[in-house]
């Protein structure tokens, strides 16, 4: 069962449109896709929703999405050919007390891919790509935390000349890795569409009974 993880420094730099643009150029792998949302103080994990509930009732949510016509992200990985599409909802920090569901999602999928960056303290996926905009400053601890376990870089395209917004962090961690330019709206190339085939074929090598459809 290969796994593939998408993360990135930030929201809106087009994580999500990179997990929907390999599942419809890799449909064989029949996905399991799993979207991972950590929200702060004061959000109820159900519904996303301002709450002042009580955390130990809602500190956690998963719910399988069913939609292949809407706007959300889980609707999206439905819509570019996802065999299920799951999305997870924690308190900032509290991913652990979910994990025994998503692992029970894990353990009955053909082949996941997911759109995380905390996923990495609890798995080890075949593949971890990092989505990174030089060009918007925020740059999250968990993107810092588990930088140098990317596999690959997509690299948002700018200009050579243009100093990245982030201040105090430092690529030095996958400076000898794999980095392909991307660019929205589609944020996915040929390019990357072949090293994630490659790497999931030596997956498979490596792995002769893992569960494929190619």
């Amino acid at each position: 069962m290969p796994t593939i993880v998408i993360g990135g420094h930030t929201r809106s730099i087009g994580k999500t449109s990179v997990v929907a643009g390999l599942i419809a150029a890799l449909p064989a792998y029949r996905w399991t896709a799993l979207k991972i949302t950590q929200y702060g103080h004061g959000v109820c994990s159900a519904n996303g929703e301002a709450c002042d509930c009580a955390t130990s009732d809602h500190s956690w949510a998963v719910s399988e999405e069913k939609d292949r016509s809407g706007d959300s992200d889980t609707s999206r990985f439905l819509a570019a050919g996802a065999d299920h599409s799951w999305w997870v909802r924690t308190e900032q920090g509290r991913l652990a007390e979910a994990m025994p569901r998503v692992r029970k999602i894990l353990e009955a999928a053909q082949n996941v891919i997911i759109e995380s960056n905390s996923i990495l303290r609890f798995l080890k996926p075949d593949l971890y790509l990092t989505v990174l905009d030089p060009q918007t400053a925020d740059f999250k601890t968990s993107a810092q935390t588990f930088l140098d376990r990317a596999d690959a870089v997509l690299l948002h395209s700018v200009k050579t000349s243009t100093t990245p917004a982030w201040e105090r962090v430092s690529l030095k961690p996958v400076i000898n890795r794999p980095t392909f330019t991307i660019q929205p709206p589609t944020y996915l190339t040929p390019e990357v569409v072949e090293y994630v085939r490659a790497r999931l074929s030596a997956v498979a090598h490596s792995h002769p009974k893992t569960s494929l459809s190619s």
